[in-house]
């Protein structure tokens, strides 16, 4: 699957899935370790948890490879790797205090 159509998949799944706040980073020529940066605020653990497992069901379905699963347990931020996407999903105390966006210093490509 190209990385943009999975950039697509994932946040039309964050969508689907009632996630807050979605905002897509395109990171080509940042860095190696992947194309896209999706990240997603969810209300509280248990959507969090919710939120991150609709995408890799959704992923999963569209036949795309899930590399690894992060912090689902606590559901306070839970990281998705898709290899040419990685996926965060916060709470929003969590998304404010880390800020992701600003550290990458990038341009919005896609916002939900």
């Amino acid at each position: 699957m190209a990385a943009e159509n999975l950039a697509l998949l994932v946040e039309t799944s964050l969508e689907h899935a009632k996630a807050h706040d979605v905002v897509t980073l395109d990171v080509r020529g940042k860095t190696t370790l992947t194309d896209f940066i999706v990240i997603a605020t969810g209300t509280s653990s248990r959507h969090v948890q919710a939120v991150a497992d609709r995408v890799v069901e959704e992923v999963k379905r569209a036949h795309g490879e899930v590399l690894g699963v992060e912090g689902r347990e606590d559901g306070e931020w839970v990281l998705l790797d898709f290899g040419d996407a990685v996926v965060h999903v916060m709470q929003r105390e969590t998304r404010r205090f880390y800020d992701l966006e600003q550290l990458w210093c990038t341009e919005k490509v896609f916002a939900g």
